[in-house]
C-alpha cells in the first residue's frame, strides 16, 4: 500500500513563503518521478511541478516557474516544494503524486494553501 503525506500547508501573506512536504511509504520513491499538482473547488486539478526519480531534471508550470523550486530527499523518501513570493492566485488545496509507468498513480490526501492579499 503506497501512501503520500502532504504537510507544510497553511496561511501566509501575499510575497510570502511556505515549504511542503511529501512524504512516502510503501514505495522507494528514489524509482519514480514525483509532482505536485493543485486544485481548486469547482476546478480541474493542473500540474505544479514534476522532478524526474534521479532528480536530474524538473519541470513547472508557467504560473509557478521561478517562483517554485521541487527538490527530493531520495534518502528520507521525501518529496519538497518550496514556494516563494506567493500570489492569491495561489491559494488551492496541493497535492503530492507519484508517476507509475504510464501516468501519475497514487495521490496524497492534499494540503491546503491560502494566500491572503
Amino acid at each position: 500500500q503506497v501512501q503520500l503525506v502532504e504537510s507544510g500547508g497553511g496561511l501566509v501573506q501575499a510575497g510570502g513563503s511556505l515549504r511542503l512536504s511529501c512524504a512516502a511509504s510503501g514505495r522507494t520513491v528514489s524509482r519514480y518521478d514525483m509532482g505536485w499538482f493543485r486544485q481548486a473547488p469547482g476546478k480541474e486539478r493542473e500540474f505544479v511541478a514534476s522532478i524526474r526519480w534521479s532528480g536530474s531534471s524538473t519541470y513547472y508550470a508557467g504560473s509557478v516557474k521561478g517562483r517554485f523550486t521541487i527538490s527530493r530527499d531520495n534518502a528520507k523518501n521525501t518529496v519538497y516544494l518550496q514556494m516563494d513570493s506567493l500570489k492569491p492566485e495561489d491559494t488551492d488545496v496541493y497535492y503530492c503524486t507519484t508517476k507509475g509507468a504510464v501516468s501519475w498513480d497514487y495521490w496524497g490526501q492534499g494540503t491546503q494553501v491560502t494566500v491572503s492579499s
